[in-house]
């Protein structure tokens, strides 16, 4: 499989500003691989797709608002500063991106909030737009992160061509986020309403949580015509014991386990024993799923509609094959599904 076999024509009026109204109102498509059908739903339909025992792996991580923005000293030029990950809490280190990155030198500092009351100095260049920031900050490392916090917003993807809004702090975090470190949510489980988890709960549906910290690199293009040359950044991953149990029970039992999002897949694909259950994890994973690929946990998955060329979409077409999904998108586009973080779900069975 190469690149240009994932290439598709997508309107700009498919791409989603705005979530659904209501979480589990946005549409959901069934796709079925063993006889090739193709259902249009809502999203609160996928409780008529599981029963007692089946299992759904959720991520749990947490987005933390991610992006600042701050003035250059002297200059006071407008600096935005894209948290990636903190290297060093004690010395209040990080790894960001800033744009734009021309201007931004080893040594320059930058300025935080209406009173300058954070500062950050330039100590290190990563990447082409990749810098160590060295936070300088007073208080104790609870208050730093606290006025992180409050100075960084919600890192909405940069295609969202609007301003962020104050609901996209809750609309851009799903419902069972608990454990804080990614800069983009886990988009298929945005559908999930308090309500459906409690209905598919009384139904006997089982949920394991795993956490994968989802960094940029998601939104990495793929720049290879060579798929096997690609290259993905490393993402945190932590798989416990719990989640082990449980879906390992469903398997055991022939219940369906189903992967909430190409985050939740990643991390059960990336935790497989020789013996096809799933292992504990702690570390960092960065695993590439595409076509030809043998699944070992999963046997459906959620997932919303992706962009052209992505590694999302690889893993999808490995999941469904490559041309039903071809087919599916095509349909998508027809009948009009919204797509992306803020888009339409779709149900592979």
């Amino acid at each position: 499989m190469k690149l240009s076999n994932f290439n598709f024509n997508l309107p700009e009026e498919l791409l989603a500003e705005f979530p659904a109204e209501n979480r589990d109102e946005s549409r959901l498509m069934v796709v079925n691989r063993k006889d090739g059908t193709i259902e249009h739903k809502l999203f609160k339909d996928l409780i008529d797709y599981f029963d007692e025992g089946d299992v759904m792996v959720l991520n749990n991580t947490k987005v933390f608002p991610a992006r600042l923005y701050g003035n250059k000293e002297k200059t006071g030029a407008r600096i935005e500063v894209f948290l990636l990950r903190e290297l060093n809490e004690e010395q209040r280190l990080w790894d960001v991106l800033v744009d734009p990155a021309r201007k931004i030198r080893i040594g320059n500092k930058l300025y935080f909030g209406e009173d300058d009351s954070l500062v950050a100095e330039v100590i290190d260049n990563t990447t082409s737009r990749g810098r160590t920031l060295r936070f300088l900050y007073d208080g104790s490392y609870e208050e730093f992160r606290i006025k992180l916090r409050e100075l960084g917003e919600t890192p909405i993807p940069k295609y969202i061509s609007r301003e962020v809004v104050p609901e996209d702090e809750e609309r851009y975090q799903t419902i069972y986020a608990t454990e804080e470190g990614a800069v983009a949510a886990p988009t298929a489980g945005l559908h999930f309403s308090k309500h459906l988890l409690k209905r598919l709960e009384i139904k006997g549906v089982d949920f394991a949580k795993v956490t994968l910290h989802i960094g940029l690199g998601t939104f990495n293009p793929v720049e290879v015509e060579d798929l096997s040359k690609h290259k993905m950044d490393s993402e945190e991953l932590i798989i416990l014991q719990e989640a082990c149990d449980i879906v390992n029970n469903a398997k055991a039992n022939k219940k369906k386990i189903c992967a909430v999002g190409t985050t939740s897949m990643r991390a059960l694909e990336s935790a497989v024993s020789s013996n096809q259950t799933l292992n504990t994890f702690n570390g960092w994973t960065n695993k590439f799923i595409f076509p030809p690929y043998d699944f070992s946990i999963a046997d459906c998955m959620v997932t919303n509609f992706h962009m052209p060329k992505s590694t999302l979409m690889m893993m999808i077409s490995a999941f469904a094959g490559h041309d039903l999904m071809m087919k599916a998108y095509e349909e998508a586009v027809k009948e009009g599904y919204k797509f992306y973080s803020y888009g339409d779900a779709m149900l592979i069975i």
